[in-house]
């Protein structure tokens, strides 16, 4: 019983996997308009070879061949939407990746602002990273001054050099929190000079 209970929930959660990796249900493979999917597609970055197999790999449940042609004449609609600098800051900026899709005339801006954008979300991420390492620590002083207060004469002296030694690391992630702090507002200036300038073929202040 318990073996054929563990074989259903294989079965159902490989199911569920297999739904969660189709690009289009079974009802938009039916009403597609190609050129309009390849548009989305193209507007939002996806590598074409690997976008398009994940729609025909969808479309075979209701044995719907999608057009090549037509898609790929949307998806390079799109393109032109996604190819652009502010595209590329705003998809930096949010952590994503680049499937080195733009043509070359294309390309450069879109790398421009792409690489600020990667520069100040980086920035950001390992800030963030530090606060959150800085607050466990709080936490963790928090605790021991707590045992602290109950702990036997021996126990003192350990619990106290923890203390110590966790106050020291907080000490050195708030200097290194103001030097990146300071990059980050150089990296958010530059930011701020790209938007205003997102065609200027000189880079950023501060690169």
């Amino acid at each position: 019983m318990i073996r054929l209970f563990f074989a259903l929930a294989a079965a159902i959660g490989f199911g569920l996997f297999l739904a969660s990796c189709n690009t289009l249900s079974k009802e938009e493979c039916v009403a597609a308009d190609w050129r309009v999917i390849g548009e989305s597609d193209g507007a939002a970055g996806y590598e074409p070879q690997q976008r398009f197999a994940a729609h025909a790999k969808s479309c075979e449940r209701v044995k719907i061949v999608p057009d090549q042609t037509i898609w790929f004449q949307g998806y390079q609609s799109g393109l032109v939407r996604y190819c652009t600098p502010l595209s590329g800051l705003a998809r930096g900026q949010a952590g994503s990746g680049y499937a080195n899709i733009c043509p070359p005339e294309t390309a450069s801006g879109f790398l421009r602002g792409f690489n600020i954008g990667s520069k100040q979300h980086g920035l950001q991420e390992r800030l963030n990273s530090m606060q959150n390492d800085y607050s466990s620590k709080e936490i963790e002083i928090d605790e021991l001054s707590d045992r602290l207060k109950d702990a036997k004469d021996g126990d003192r002296s350990e619990l106290r050099r923890r203390i110590e030694d966790l106050e020291d690391d907080m000490h050195d992630i708030r200097r290194d929190q103001r030097d990146l702090q300071d990059e980050l507002d150089r990296a958010n200036e530059d930011v701020e000079w790209f938007q205003r300038n997102p065609t200027a073929e000189l880079r950023a202040p501060g690169y």
